[in-house]
C-alpha cells in the first residue's frame, strides 16, 4: 500500500476518463431514439429553415415558383416530415417497454426511416417545380411509415401485458397518419387542394395530437411523480377518452370543413360546446398535474418544460371553441390561432421538452436543464405566442409572423445542434447503448 508523508494528502481520485470517440453515424444504429431522433432533428431544422427563407423574401417582395399552394405545403412539411421520425424514435424507445416486450433494434428500422427521410427530400421541391414528384415523395413517405407502423403492431400483438391501453391508442392513431399520408400523395397527384387540406386536418387532429395526447396521459404523471413525489400520479381512462373524443371531433369536423366548406351553424355551436368543455378540463387538468409546482425552481425546469407544452393543447381548444362560436353567428374567426397554438405550441413545445429528457438520460447526462437549453425552450415559446397574436392581431401580422418564425427557427437549429451532437457520440458515463 502506498504511503504518504504526515504533511501530505494523498492525491484526490482520478474522474472517469470520458468516453473515447467523436461523432459518428454508425453509432445512429445503435438504439432507436438514436436514429429517429437525429432523423427527426435534421428535418426539424431545414424545414423551419426553408418556411423562414420563404416568409423573408416574401417581406422583400420576392415569391418563389410554387406548384402545390404555400400553405399547404407549410402545412404538410412542417408537420409530417419531422414528427413522424420523432415519434419512431420515442416509440420503438419506451413501447417495448410499455409492452414488456424485448429492445428494438435500430438497424429493423432503418428502412422506414429512410423512405420517411428520402420521400421528404423529393417533396421538398416538388412543392416548388412539380406536384407528381411531390406526390411522389409524400407516397414514399407513406410506404416507410407503413413498414414502420407494421413493425410496431408486430410488437402489440406480440404483447401478453395487461395494460395496453396507450400503445392500442398510439398504434389506432398512427393508422390515420397513415391514411393522412396516403390522401396527401393521392391529392397531389390530382391536384385536388380540397383534399390535400382535409388530409393535413387528420394528420394534424386525428394522427398527431393523439399520439401526444396518450403519451401525455401516460408519462406526464409518472415524471412529475418521480421529482416531486408528494403529487399522485393520477390519470384515469376516462380522462384520456374524454381528451381524444374532443380531439376526434374537433379532426372530423376540418376534414367535413376542407372539403365541403363551412358547417353548418349548428354544428358550429355543438363542437365549440364540445371543445370548449375539452379546454376546461384540460386546463383544470394541467394544474391537477402540478403546473404551478413545476415552476418554483431550477431544479423543476424541465418538469415545467413538460408541463409548459401540455398549457397550449388546452389553449388551442379554447381558441377553437371562441373561432367556430364567433363564425356560428356570422363573425370572423380565429383564423390560424388555434392550429398554431396546437402545432407550435403542444406539439412543438412538448416534443423539445420530451426528446430532452430522453436524450439526456440515455446519452447518460443529468435530467437537468441548464442555461442554454432553457433558454432555446423560452425562445421557442415566445414564438408560439408570437404566432397566435399575428393570428389574433391582422394588423401586426407581418412583423409577428416574422418574428415567430425567427424565433422558431433559431430555437429549432440549436437544439438540433445541440442535442443531436449527443446522438451520434459515446454515452458520457461511459455505458453502453
Amino acid at each position: 500500500m502506498a504511503t504518504f508523508p504526515l504533511h501530505m494528502q494523498a492525491p484526490p481520485p482520478m474522474p472517469p476518463a470520458p468516453p473515447q470517440g467523436g461523432w459518428r453515424l454508425a453509432r445512429l444504429l445503435s438504439a432507436p431514439h438514436r436514429l429517429g431522433f437525429c432523423s427527426a432533428a435534421l428535418w426539424l431544422a431545414l424545414s423551419a429553415l426553408w418556411w423562414g427563407a420563404v416568409l423573408v423574401a416574401r417581406a422583400f417582395g420576392l415569391e418563389p415558383p410554387w406548384a402545390v399552394a404555400p400553405a399547404q405545403a407549410h402545412g404538410l412539411l412542417l408537420s409530417l416530415s419531422f414528427m413522424p421520425l420523432f415519434i419512431v424514435g420515442f416509440l420503438f424507445t419506451a413501447g417495448p417497454r410499455w409492452l414488456g416486450q424485448p429492445e428494438v433494434d435500430a438497424r429493423g428500422l432503418l428502412p422506414g426511416v429512410l423512405a420517411l427521410q428520402l420521400g421528404w427530400l423529393l417533396a421538398l421541391p416538388g412543392f416548388h417545380f412539380s406536384a407528381p414528384l411531390a406526390a411522389a415523395g409524400v407516397a414514399l413517405a407513406a410506404a416507410g411509415w407503413a413498414l414502420l407502423l407494421r413493425r410496431y403492431l408486430h410488437i402489440l400483438r406480440a404483447s401478453q401485458v395487461a395494460d395496453r391501453l396507450h400503445a392500442q391508442i398510439v398504434a389506432g392513431a398512427a393508422a390515420y397518419g397513415l391514411l393522412a399520408l396516403a390522401l396527401a400523395a393521392f391529392a397531389l397527384w390530382q391536384g385536388q387542394a380540397a383534399l390535400l387540406g382535409a388530409a393535413i386536418q387528420l394528420a394534424l387532429w386525428g394522427f398527431l395530437a393523439p399520439v401526444f395526447t396518450a403519451v401525455s396521459h401516460r408519462m406526464l404523471p409518472f415524471f412529475t411523480q418521480a421529482v416531486l413525489p408528494a403529487l399522485q400520479a393520477w390519470r384515469p381512462e376516462w380522462l384520456l377518452v374524454a381528451m381524444l373524443s374532443a380531439l376526434g371531433a374537433t379532426a372530423l369536423a376540418g376534414f367535413a370543413a376542407a372539403l365541403w366548406g363551412p358547417l353548418p351553424a349548428l354544428l358550429l355551436v355543438a363542437l365549440a360546446l364540445l371543445q370548449a368543455a375539452g379546454a376546461a378540463l384540460l386546463l383544470w387538468l394541467a394544474l391537477r398535474w402540478g403546473l404551478l409546482h413545476s415552476l418554483r425552481g431550477k431544479g423543476l425546469r424541465l418538469l415545467a418544460m413538460l408541463h409548459g407544452g401540455f398549457v397550449w393543447l388546452g389553449l388551442a381548444l379554447a381558441l377553437a371553441a371562441a373561432s367556430n362560436a364567433l363564425q356560428a353567428f356570422g363573425q370572423a374567426g380565429l383564423g390560424l390561432a388555434p392550429l398554431h397554438a396546437l402545432t407550435m405550441g403542444y406539439l412543438g413545445c412538448t416534443l423539445i421538452a420530451m426528446i430532452t429528457r430522453v436524450s439526456a438520460g440515455h446519452s447518460g447526462r443529468p435530467l437537468a436543464v441548464d442555461g442554454p437549453a432553457w433558454a432555446l425552450y423560452l425562445l421557442l415559446q415566445a414564438a408560439v405566442l408570437a404566432r397566435v397574436l399575428a393570428a389574433l392581431w391582422p394588423a401586426a401580422a407581418t412583423p409577428l409572423t416574422l418574428a415567430a418564425i425567427g424565433g422558431w427557427a433559431l430555437a429549432c437549429v440549436g437544439w438540433a445542434l445541440r442535442y443531436g451532437s449527443w446522438l451520434g457520440r459515446p454515452r458520457a458515463d461511459g455505458r453502453p447503448g
